[in-house]
C-alpha cells in the first residue's frame, strides 16, 4: 500500500485564474510557482515539483554543493502542497496567493526545511502543555527605484505627517495584507528617513512565521507597483538606523497566559527568559545571518549589543512587557529584518523551553539604565566571523536545526563573509589609492 496521504482540495475564490503558490526558502524568501486555475485541483492532490536546492541556495539564487542537493544526487525535486485556501490579491486582478509546505518525494517532511525545525519545537512545547504565541515587528526601507535612496529627508519617527506623506503606498500595503488574512496592528515611520515599521498581530508561532514570509513578499510586490524598492536588508546605510525583526513571546496553556501572574512576569516567564539569555550569542548566526547585519550592533542605535534584560527598556536584548495578563510577554530585540523567521522562532522557542525544563533563572539583575554602556553582560557577536565560530561548536543549533540544516546555514554564512572579504571598498580606494 502507498503511504501517500489524501490531500484536501482547497476552493478557489470566484474569478481567480492564477494562484501564486510558494514557501519560505533557506533565507525565508517566498519561492514557488504560478498555477493556472485549471491545474489547481491537481496541485492540491499531487503537489507541485520544484528543485530541492531551494534549501541550499543563497539570496542571489547561487547554489552550492551539499549532501542534500548536489551533483552527486542529481539535484532532486521536492513537492510543494498548499497549506490553506488561497487568498485573493486585491493588488493583482484574478490572482490569489497561497503559502505551501514542502515534502520529499517520500511524502516525509524535508529535513533541511527551516519550517520543519519550527514544527519540531512547537510539537515539543505541545508535549509540555504549552502553545507559543508570537508577535512580530519588522522594519524595512522604502527607497526610490532609480536612486535607491529614501525619497524623504530628515528624521520623523512616528510622525503622522510623515505617515500621511507615505500613505499612498502604506495604505494599500496595510489594506492588502489585511485582505489576504494577515492582520496588521499598525504602521509608522521609523528612526530614519524612508524607514517603516509594521506590526503584525500575535498568533500561534507557526502562523506567525508563515505570515512573515508572505508579508515580506507582499511588501516588496506592492512597493514595486508604486515605484519603490522595499528592502529588508539589515543595514543599508551605515549612518542610519538598521532594520530589525523583534519577536514577542508568551506561552499559553488552556487559554491562559502561562507567563502572567496578576499582570507581572512569573517564574515560568523568567525561566523562559533565562533560556533565551543563555543562547542569544550562540544563535546569532540565525538572528543575524549576513555580515551586513552586524553593522547594526552599535550603541545608541536601539540594537542590543549584549544579553541584558529589563522591564520596558529598549536598550536591552530581552525586554519584559507587563500589564494585563494577556499582554505579559518577552520581547527579543536582536533579530535582523532579513533573518529566516522559522529558524529564528525555532531557536528562540527551544532556548526558552530549555530554560523552563532546567529551572533556569536570569543571570543578571534587570537593567534599568543604558545596557549598552555596561560591561557586566555577555556580549553578542560583533561580526559574522565571531557568530560562525560559536555556531560551528554549537550542539544547541545542531539539535534545533538538524545537523545538515545547521551545516548548510554555516556554509552560507562562510560564503557571505568570503564575498564581503574579497572586495576593495570605495572607502579604501578614496583613502589609500592616491595617498600611499
Amino acid at each position: 500500500m502507498s503511504n501517500r496521504p489524501t490531500r484536501e482540495v482547497f476552493p478557489l475564490p470566484e474569478g481567480v485564474h492564477t494562484v501564486a503558490l510558494g514557501f519560505g526558502d533557506l533565507n525565508g524568501i517566498l519561492r514557488g510557482k504560478r498555477i493556472p486555475a485549471s491545474h489547481w485541483e491537481s496541485a492540491c492532490r499531487n503537489g507541485i515539483a520544484i528543485i530541492g536546492a531551494m534549501f541550499a541556495m543563497d539570496m542571489t539564487c547561487d547554489v552550492w554543493e551539499t549532501p542534500f542537493a548536489g551533483f552527486d544526487n542529481g539535484y532532486p525535486d521536492i513537492h510543494i502542497f498548499p497549506s490553506a485556501p488561497p487568498a485573493r490579491c486585491p493588488w493583482e486582478d484574478g490572482v490569489a496567493i497561497c503559502l505551501g509546505f514542502t515534502e520529499g518525494m517520500d511524502h516525509r517532511p524535508v529535513p533541511v526545511d527551516p519550517r520543519t525545525a519550527l514544527v519540531r519545537q512547537i510539537e515539543r512545547a505541545r508535549d509540555m502543555g504549552f502553545e507559543l504565541k508570537a508577535g512580530t515587528e519588522l522594519e524595512f526601507y522604502l527607497l526610490d527605484a532609480t536612486t535607491l535612496r529614501p525619497r524623504q529627508a530628515g528624521l520623523q519617527v512616528y510622525s503622522l505627517l510623515r505617515s500621511a506623506e507615505m500613505e499612498h503606498v502604506l495604505g494599500p500595503l496595510r489594506n492588502g495584507l489585511i485582505e489576504i488574512g494577515i492582520p496588521v496592528e499598525q504602521s509608522n515611520p521609523e528612526y530614519a528617513a524612508g524607514q517603516v515599521e509594521v506590526n503584525l498581530h500575535f498568533d500561534e508561532a507557526l502562523v506567525g512565521a508563515d505570515r512573515v514570509v508572505v508579508f515580506r513578499n507582499v511588501v516588496k510586490d506592492i512597493a514595486q507597483r508604486h515605484g519603490y524598492v522595499a528592502t529588508f536588508m539589515a543595514k543599508p546605510f551605515f549612518e542610519q538606523s538598521g532594520s530589525g525583526f523583534h519577536t514577542h513571546h508568551s506561552l499559553w496553556r488552556d487559554g491562559v497566559n502561562a507567563f502572567a501572574d496578576q499582570g507581572r512576569l512569573n517564574q515560568t516567564g523568567l525561566a523562559y527568559l533565562a533560556g533565551l539569555q543563555l543562547r542569544m550569542a550562540e544563535m546569532s548566526i540565525v538572528s543575524t545571518p549576513t555580515p551586513n547585519g552586524y553593522r547594526r550592533r552599535q550603541p545608541g542605535m536601539f540594537t542590543p549589543i549584549n544579553n541584558a534584560w529589563g522591564y520596558d527598556n529598549r536598550t536591552v536584548g530581552l525586554r519584559v512587557l507587563e500589564g494585563s495578563d494577556s499582554a505579559v510577554r518577552i520581547e527579543k530585540r536582536d533579530g535582523a529584518a532579513d533573518c529566516n523567521p522559522y529558524y529564528l522562532l525555532a531557536c528562540e522557542l527551544a532556548a526558552g523551553l530549555d530554560g523552563i525544563e532546567q529551572g533556569m533563572v536570569p543571570r543578571f539583575a534587570p537593567e534599568c539604565g543604558d545596557a549598552c554602556q555596561s560591561d557586566a553582560y555577555d556580549p553578542l557577536p560583533q561580526s559574522m566571523t565571531q557568530a560562525l565560530e560559536l555556531a560551528r561548536s554549537s550542539t544547541f543549533l545542531k539539535e534545533v536545526m538538524g545537523a545538515e540544516g545547521r551545516d548548510i546555514f554555516i556554509q552560507q554564512g562562510e560564503r557571505e563573509q568570503m564575498f564581503v572579504d574579497r572586495q576593495v571598498t570605495p572607502v579604501e580606494i578614496e583613502r589609500y589609492l592616491g595617498n600611499m
